[in-house]
């Protein structure tokens, strides 16, 4: 007979990010509204976690939780979806939280668990170890063929200082390889990791790419990563820059200069679907995949994330109606968030929308916020499912869940 697992009990943290377990008090985790974990919703903290300090937010407990005591979140790998985040208050003095996915922690059996669900595989996404000076190697020989190319410059810094999988495979030649081609947005999320407000208090983990770069040395990057990755994938739209929907030209004569040399691999286009007629334009130079991003299907709540500038959610909607009927892989980009994604309104209108528009592929990804500003901003549920829940009723309706862009 299978022993009963232990109850789950307090997790968190010290002043210096050491965690600590406390067997006497009760685990509490947020999904909106404040409750007990459920024993479907832990898993054990997968590997690649990063167990992180919550500074100055004390963990909510069964009893009353000493200061010196801080709440704890995990960053969870690729692949894991969260379904819980911690639950704490914050004191009068605490700093927005930097730009991650806090997912909840606790343990069981003197083991770290979390509140998380296994979503995807690919190997292209396992975390990836160099020797000393493979990865400055790789990125100099690559960049030494092309010197002048800006995209190149770009991507060296992504792949070197902020470790982005996709601009890594620019220099590994493998998967999906990045293609960043805008400056500017017509969005201003909230959870921006390229630029955020000078009033957020907080700055932005990445350089967001500063030129607007030409269809010819988009294109070089593109044919040879294609030359070199029979089923590759090419792909514009990167956490490194804006809306590539606003150079739709020079997106266009690049996949018209590709296609005019390669016939393999998949272009892909991540966006957030705001402009119609650019995707349009696109799709009729040859756009194969597109992945529209969006944080909800309710209009309130996209724009208070998105605080979209001359475009609101009928638009991304239109967007998505566009593809399918030209015969795009369609994926959603969907940004989850325990207490908002499995609100069950939001459940509603996920159904009522995936029922009229089918897609392909739904990607979960974590929205990577302060969870206490996210709720400010949108508000908290009256009731809630349960994040596994709202992810199985979008694999009811036949529509595939992952993290990842496949080629099949």
């Amino acid at each position: 007979m299978a022993r009963k697992r232990a109850r789950p009990t307090l997790a968190y943290a010290d002043a210096r990010g050491r965690y600590y377990f406390d067997d006497h008090c009760a685990a509490l985790a947020d999904g909106g509204i404040v409750r007990s974990p459920r024993p479907e919703e832990l898993i054990p903290a997968p590997p690649g976690s990063v167990p992180t300090l919550l500074p100055l937010r004390r963990p909510l407990g069964g009893r009353g939780v000493e200061k010196r005591r801080h709440a704890l979140g995990v960053l969870l790998p690729a692949g894991y979806t969260r379904l819980l985040v911690p639950a704490f208050e914050a004191e009068a003095n605490a700093p927005t939280l930097p730009l991650f996915g806090y997912t909840f922690a606790c343990a069981i059996d003197d083991e770290l668990y979390v509140a998380a669900m296994r979503t995807d595989r690919d190997e292209d996404w396992e975390p990836r170890r160099f020797a000393e000076g493979e990865l400055d190697a790789l990125l100099e020989r690559r960049c030494a063929r092309d010197p002048e190319n800006r995209m190149l410059a770009q991507l060296r810094i992504c792949a070197g200082e902020y470790g982005c999988f996709t601009a890594q495979n620019v220099f590994l030649q493998r998967g999906e390889a990045a293609l960043p081609v805008s400056p500017k947005c017509n969005a201003r999320c909230v959870g921006c990791i390229s630029e955020q407000d000078p009033e957020a208090g907080l700055p932005s983990p990445q350089r967001r790419i500063a030129v607007e770069l030409q269809a010819e040395e988009i294109a070089r990057v593109a044919i040879e990563h294609l030359q070199a990755v029979a089923e590759g994938i090419v792909s514009f739209g990167q956490g490194c820059e804006g809306e590539p929907l606003l150079r739709s030209h020079a997106i266009a004569a690049a996949i018209e200069k590709i296609r005019g040399t390669r016939a393999n691999g998949t272009i892909n286009l991540n966006t957030n679907g705001s402009r119609p007629r650019e995707l349009a334009r696109c799709i009729d130079a040859g756009l194969q995949a597109v992945r529209i991003s969006l944080n909800s299907f309710r209009e309130a709540t996209y724009a208070a994330y998105y605080r979209p500038q001359g475009y609101g959610l009928a638009d991304v909607l239109e967007s998505i109606r566009i593809a399918r009927k030209a015969g795009l892989r369609v994926s959603l980009n969907l940004l989850t968030h325990p207490g908002v994604t499995d609100d069950v309104e939001e459940v509603a209108a996920m159904e009522r929308f995936l029922a009229d528009r089918p897609v392909d592929m739904v990607q979960t990804r974590t929205l990577n916020i302060d969870p206490h500003r996210y709720f400010d901003l949108v508000g908290r549920p009256a009731a809630t499912i349960g994040m596994r829940a709202a992810i199985e009723r979008i694999t009811e309706l036949g529509v595939r869940v992952g993290n990842f862009t496949h080629v099949h």
